[in-house]
């Protein structure tokens, strides 16, 4: 070390009374580089104390270091016995947890951290903190002991190790106390994506509360706490959740139909999220079949493959280079003709304008949403009865589109048609 560094580190004794454990002096000099080739902190403490001693400086430790009163010595022995590693676990066994990666974050008293940070603003310092050196040395521990890896972006578990008992004045000296130190795990959560069919009508996407009793049980609900007994979500996170062990299941779906309406063709995006999964190795080919059995012909998931968390906002988003493309049976008052059905093509790459339709104008915000028809196709079935295949940008209508919906929608079928026309029946048959 050169003299500058040899007197800040002097400086840094004399600032906390002498009184500075061999782990907080090397710490605070562990960014040097001629001190990188020194394995921990402790060693490099040591070195700096061995380069004073050789200038005349010595100095005697007489009361707990004045930076981590000590909390590192106490970390280091219950690494070194293993004490932190027993209660590790002793948690990961009790919650019977399955996992690749992890994270260590840790606990320690707020005064302490405000010690280290004062410190550093004095000395004009930028090194790792208390804790930092602390999750670092934990993690490196459950390496080698558990033979899992440190993963800094997405653990499957964050392990939080609360260590602020094992300073307790009353009985300091008792690092064997294993009741001292604290273990909580954060399961992260895993996501699953996918295509689902929704092969019948009556079925909600997603589980829906009961009106009345909202989710709580009713005589209304017959006590289940929901308005249809199952969901596209519903019928495949109860296997999942099986196959998992997980808390709870969020379905996040790139848009919904209604719940008469059927959802064909490849199928709709959607990503499963399990939350607090015990198990994570999962068999989604195995899974899939299970699923798709369970769900007796009313659903199917297709193309499961684990996801990142991003996933699921991303297919949330709505993008002006979506699409759609429906099958529609439409039902006119009034007697049609093939001529008429010709007006309709008139619809094609044309900008639909949608004020926020009455049925959904309870849980929509009330204003007037531009979209438009980019292919359209007509099929005369009887006088009054006709199909119409409808490629449209995503987030248009198509009820309003054939109904007008009070005028609200224009251009509409019923518009162009000059009689009232409704969708007796809508699928789906692509999600672009």
């Amino acid at each position: 070390m050169d003299q500058y560094n040899l007197k800040k580190a002097k400086e840094l004794i004399k600032l906390n009374n002498e009184n500075i454990c061999n782990c907080c002096l090397g710490r605070k000099f562990s960014n040097l580089k001629e001190l990188e080739n020194i394995s921990g902190n402790r060693n490099r403490g040591k070195l700096i104390n061995e380069k004073l001693s050789e200038k005349g400086y010595n100095y005697k430790k007489s009361s707990s270091c004045e930076i981590c009163n000590d909390i590192l010595f106490k970390v280091h022995e219950n690494i070194a016995n293993e004490n932190i590693l027993k209660k590790i676990i002793e948690k990961i066994d009790y919650l019977n947890l399955e996992f690749e990666t992890f994270l260590i974050g840790s606990k320690i008293p707020n005064k302490i951290l405000e010690k280290d940070e004062e410190i550093n603003s004095i000395l004009d310092l930028d090194v790792e903190n208390i804790k930092k050196e602390i999750n670092r040395k934990i993690g490196k521990l459950i390496e080698a002991k558990l033979n899992k890896t440190v993963d800094f972006e997405n653990p499957d578990i964050v392990i939080m190790v609360d260590l602020r008992k094992i300073l307790d004045k009353d009985k300091e000296e008792n690092t064997e106390d294993l009741s001292k130190i604290k273990i909580r795990i954060q399961i992260n959560p895993i996501f699953i994506e996918g295509k689902y069919k929704k092969l019948i009508r009556g079925i909600p996407q997603t589980k829906w509360p009961c009106r009345k009793c909202k989710g709580k049980g009713c005589d209304e609900c017959d006590g289940t706490g929901k308005m249809y007994n199952e969901s596209v979500e519903e019928l495949i996170s109860d296997i999942v959740l099986k196959e998992t062990n997980g808390y709870e299941a969020k379905f996040h779906g790139a848009g919904r139909e209604d719940i008469d309406v059927r959802m064909l063709g490849e199928g709709r995006p959607f990503v499963l999220e399990i939350k607090e999964p015990k198990f994570r190795k999962l068999d989604l080919d195995s899974i899939a079949k299970k699923v798709n059995e369970y769900s007796g012909g009313k659903t199917e998931y297709n193309n499961l493959k684990f996801t990142e968390r991003s996933r699921k906002a991303e297919i949330k988003v709505s993008s002006p280079d979506t699409f759609k493309v429906y099958r529609a049976l439409v039902e006119c008052e009034a007697k049609i003709s093939e001529e008429d059905l010709s007006k309709i093509k008139k619809l094609e790459n044309s900008i639909i304008k949608q004020r926020t339709p009455q049925r959904v104008s309870h849980r929509r915000a009330d204003k007037i949403r531009e979209r438009e028809v980019k292919e359209l196709s007509t099929n005369l079935i009887n006088s009054n009865t006709f199909e119409m295949i409808v490629k449209t940008q995503g987030g248009l209508y198509i009820k309003e589109l054939i109904s007008s919906d009070d005028s609200r929608t224009s251009p509409s079928i019923s518009e162009i048609l000059n009689t009232k026309s409704i969708c007796k029946e809508l699928d789906v048959i692509e999600v672009g």
